[in-house]
């Protein structure tokens, strides 16, 4: 029984338990100290907690299971990060993940906090079966406005892709491209492929944003990743333009 054991020691016992319909759970509800019964409600919520995440994470699988039994078995997840920030380039990404990857939590990386995320990076980019990313530079940008930019990051990052998908899942775009896609409205958000290649292109981008400022310290790069927030629009104002900065954005256009 566990009245004979102490706090801890049942509390180290729960920890190892996946079932409810395990029998150490009755005996620790015959037990009326208040700890135990603490440590039951706090099992229960990480076991509830638990089966939602593991519904969520069948749910963000079904169009990478249907079209497995469609005959597909290289399913290229694609999205970028990127189109709205007055700095900084467009990042794309594009992620192949294998049959049994499997990885509780995983969704879109705006939901997600920047340890998650990073988190979440160093999984996917160590079980994935292939990983390829586009940067399409301000400059570029601004020579052939976001949305061909977009595409272009989009499709270099296919093509940068150790091997050749035979189905694209992509977020909201559909691209002039040989290969059998579907474009999915928010799909960061339905598709555990879309959303590994959000958590990519997010990381990828954010990085890239922060040495930016190293190098310019007066925009907040580093909190807003080139994001028209008040703390860049006042440097915008006082320090100028930066050669980071998108000149076809407004309000950095009228200042060109």
């Amino acid at each position: 029984m566990t009245k004979n054991m102490k706090i801890k020691d049942i509390a180290e016992r729960l920890s190892t338990i996946k079932e409810p319909s395990d029998l150490f759970l009755d005996q620790c509800k015959m037990d009326d100290r208040k700890g135990v019964s603490d440590l039951l409600l706090k099992w229960n919520n990480h076991y509830q907690k638990e089966l939602h995440l593991q519904k969520a994470f069948k749910q963000m699988c079904t169009n990478e299971t249907e079209l497995r039994k469609q005959g597909f078995s290289i399913v290229a997840g694609i999205d970028e990060v990127g189109r709205g920030p007055l700095a900084g380039p467009v990042v794309a990404c594009a992620v192949i993940l294998p049959e049994d990857f499997y990885c509780l939590g995983l969704t879109d990386s705006k939901q997600l906090s920047e340890t998650k995320r990073n988190h979440y990076f160093d999984i996917i980019r160590d079980q994935a079966v292939a990983i390829g990313t586009g940067i399409i530079d301000n400059e570029e940008i601004d020579k052939i406005n976001i949305y061909e930019a977009t595409k272009k990051a989009m499709l270099m990052a296919i093509k940068n892709l150790s091997i050749l998908p035979d189905y694209l899942l992509i977020d909201a775009m559909k691209l002039e491209i040989p290969v059998p896609q579907l474009s999915i409205i928010k799909g960061d958000s339905k598709s555990i492929s879309i959303a590994a290649a959000s958590i990519i292109a997010k990381v990828t981008r954010d990085r890239m944003m922060k040495e930016y400022a190293v190098q310019y310290p007066h925009y907040a790069f580093e909190k807003n990743m080139g994001y028209g927030t008040k703390a860049h629009l006042e440097g915008l104002e006082q320090f100028g333009i930066t050669p980071w900065h998108r000149r076809s954005f407004s309000p950095v256009k009228e200042m060109s």
